[in-house]
Formats: structure tokens, sequence, C-alpha cells
């Protein structure tokens, strides 16, 4: 199933995706909900973020391809850091380039959306925690996560975490497609069948550090391909199984 968040009118509500149309939703998807019989066109709608999260873990170094084109060594375990909750924005929203950032950097990632609480898990069940994925763009400003050694200021930018359109459910989460595209054009592209740790075992790592909570998520890493964005740019997030995220460089 695609979860959704919309607004229609003064309503904001979940939904389900399907071709040209959202079927509301009645109730919390990460506790108990039902699925009504009002359907609206994706026309009548707008798509908001489909969670919000009160945190977002991320991991620096995943994909294989990306680290040896950062010039890292391999790590031994995943690298996380933290992105603001506040830099979040949906479908179709702005990113915002801030004054006297430096050059401004897409990343195409697989965001998994956790679906119940979850602290000290195993890798064998923590898969049961993730509701479904979705996709994430983790902007960066690149020449201030070189200067400062640590990620937060470059990572955490107003509107530098670009997720949805939905939530997709069922989904092989080691084998998903993923492609960055720019103005129409590839920049990315890979499978997360590439990356070094799962995301069973970035779960488990990350709850026996900290606890997370229903609708947070955890940013996966991104493959090789990372590039500058610029105003007037089209950036585009796409998963396998998930759809496209489409957002507008200003």
């Amino acid at each position: 199933m695609k979860f959704v968040r919309f607004k229609k009118g003064n309503m904001i509500s979940y939904g389900a995706i399907g071709e040209g149309y959202v079927q509301r939703i009645k109730g919390d998807i990460f506790k108990k909900y039902e699925i009504t019989n009002e359907l609206y066109k994706i026309n009548e709608i707008k798509l908001l973020t489909p969670c919000v999260p009160s945190r977002i873990i991320a991991v620096g170094l995943n994909y294989k391809d990306h680290i040896i084109e950062m010039k890292h060594d391999m790590p031994d375990e995943p690298v996380i850091f933290m992105k603001a909750s506040t830099a979040v924005v949906g479908p179709e929203a702005r990113i915002i380039i801030p004054k006297n950032a430096g050059r401004i950097e897409y990343e195409a990632e697989v965001g998994l959306v956790i679906g119940k609480p979850v602290k000290n898990v195993e890798p064998e069940i923590a898969l049961d925690y993730i509701l479904g994925v979705t996709c994430f763009n983790d902007v960066t400003a690149r020449e201030l996560q070189k200067k400062d050694g640590q990620w937060t200021r470059a990572k955490s930018y107003d509107t530098f975490a670009p997720i949805g359109p939905c939530i997709a459910s069922g989904l092989d989460y080691n084998n998903i497609d993923i492609e960055l595209i720019l103005n129409g054009e590839i920049k990315q592209k890979s499978n997360t069948s590439n990356c070094l740790f799962s995301a069973a075992y970035i779960l488990s790592f990350i709850s026996k550090i900290m606890p997370m909570f229903p609708g947070d998520i955890i940013a996966t890493g991104t493959p090789s391909g990372v590039g500058t964005i610029k105003k007037g740019d089209i950036v585009e997030v796409k998963l396998s199984g998930v759809g496209t995220l489409r957002n507008y460089v200003e």
C-alpha cells in the first residue's frame, strides 16, 4: 500500500493513493485506521509530507561507490548524523538556497519510515518496526560540511530534507532502484543492494543508541554522482515501488 498525507480545503488527512486518485483514511496510519469510501482526484488535493518526523537520522557513508567518490575509507559500522526535523518539506515544494552557504548539492536516498516505537532491537526483527519507505533528498551545503567537520549545519537548513510523495509498504528494502534526475537528466543511479549495511542492520544499530518513534525517518545513504543544484533547477528522487519526489530550487 502507498500512504499519503493530503490537504483538501481545511481538511488534512491520510490517504491511500491509487492511479490518479486518493482514498481518504480515517484515523492514524501509525496506530489504528480505516480506509473510507471517500475518493479525491489528485488534481483536487495538495500532497503534504507523508509523515511528520520528530527526528531524522541519516547514514553518511553506505553505498560503496559514494564512499570512493568522497575519498573516505570503508567504515566498519554505520556513520550516522542528524538532520533537523524543521528542514522537512514535501513534494513539489521549493528548496531554498541559503545566502553565504556555498555549494549546495543533492543526495538521493531511501528513507525508512518508522512504524512503531523501537529501542534496542536486534537485526532479525528490526524490519517489523518499519512501516515503509519514502523518497528522501539529503540536500547538503558541501563546503560547510567540509569546513565544520561535523555535519549538522550543512544538513539542516530549512527545506534541506524533501520527503515524499508517499510511504510505500511491503517492499524489499534491500532491492530498491534509486535515481536522481536533475532537469530531466539522470545523475545518480543505483540499487540498495549496493549498500554496505542493510536496512535491518542500520535500524538495529541506531535503536541501540536512541529510541525511534512512529513517523521518524532513517535516511540510508546516497550512491555516487552527487552534484550541485542551483536556482531554477528541477530535482527529482525516484525509487522503484515508491514513485518520484519532485522539488524546485530557488
